[in-house]
């Protein structure tokens, strides 16, 4: 019987050491957690840090963000380039348009002077002929006045240069002043006038038959007024108007019409054409090289008679 209770004893003692080894285990292992709790307090730092770094993390993204702006202005500048070569035309189309004003520099801004322009002088030859009884191609009619010449085709520019008062003077220091009331046709060359035999007479022998000369625009004094004639035939329904005795040379004619004012096209014999009769018989206003304007009414359409109006263009 001794046998087997030795073999029992054994048994409830190896339960009893498991226990107690189960205890020094636990022992143990809390042991080592509280050894290394400090290591999981800066572990857990470390943890709190890493929204930190997440956060910079997420920052970093932003960086590229940051470039996105500098990537928009870079449009800005191109567009800013484009801008001063647009500016850059402008002072280009303003040189365009500043060299006619230089080429009629003597005269007043918005001059309308053709071919023949104020304070320039014309080089050329004078020669003369029988003036008659002083008509011409400007339909001026006879006059009394001898002082008279007709300008060269290119220079009379469809009958522009009638009128004009103008300046001769000869190589030998003589001078003269002329009125132009008639057109020299070719091979009158650019420059030429064709006097009267007795414009010419004050300049040089007739026996010489042509002169060098030099000659310029005048505005000169005179205490003449302009007239208004309307041509033969004109009418209410067709008119042609002229004006006569003006100072300085006539740039325009207009006519007032329910539009308002309307410029008649000029002939080479000197009269505005209204073809449909608009403005015929109502007011008239007229515009000399120098852009001053006149307006005139209450001239009737009386074909063929000079009417006085009344004004005259100012002296320059």
């Amino acid at each position: 019987m001794a046998s087997p209770s030795h073999h029992r004893r054994p048994r409830r003692q190896a339960t009893w050491v498991l226990p107690v080894l189960g205890v020094a285990a636990l022992a143990l292992v809390a042991s080592l957690i509280a050894a290394f709790a400090p290591d999981r307090g800066s572990d857990s730092g470390s943890e709190s840090a890493a929204p930190v770094a997440g956060a910079q993390l997420s920052a970093a993204p932003s960086t590229p963000a940051a470039t996105t702006p500098s990537a928009t202005p870079s449009p800005t500048p191109s567009a800013s380039k484009a801008t001063p070569s647009a500016k850059t035309s402008t002072p280009a189309a303003s040189r365009t348009t500043a060299s006619p004003r230089r080429t009629t520099a003597p005269v007043a801004t918005g001059s309308a002077a053709g071919r023949i322009r104020p304070g320039t002088t014309y080089d050329g030859v004078a020669t003369f002929y029988d003036a008659g009884d002083g008509g011409g191609a400007c339909s001026y009619g006879p006059t009394s006045d001898v002082m008279t010449a007709a300008m060269n085709h290119t220079d009379y520019e469809t009958s522009k240069a009638c009128g004009a008062y103008v300046r001769v003077r000869a190589s030998g220091g003589a001078t003269i002043t002329v009125r132009i009331t008639n057109e020299c046709p070719l091979p009158c060359a650019p420059g030429q006038l064709d006097l009267s035999a007795q414009a010419f007479a004050k300049l040089a022998e007739p026996s010489r038959g042509q002169i060098p000369v030099t000659w310029t625009l005048l505005s000169p004094a005179t205490s003449e007024k302009i007239s208004i004639r309307y041509k033969t035939g004109s009418s209410q329904y067709w008119c042609g108007i002229q004006a006569i005795g003006h100072r300085n040379p006539l740039a325009r004619l207009e006519v007032r019409t329910g539009s308002g004012w309307t410029s008649l096209p000029r002939t080479d014999y000197n009269y505005f054409l209204s073809e449909h009769g608009a403005g015929c018989g109502g007011e008239i206003r007229i515009t000399d090289i120098y852009g001053e304007r006149l307006t005139v009414s209450g001239i009737a359409v009386r074909p063929d008679a000079v009417q006085p109006a009344g004004v005259q263009f100012a002296a320059h």
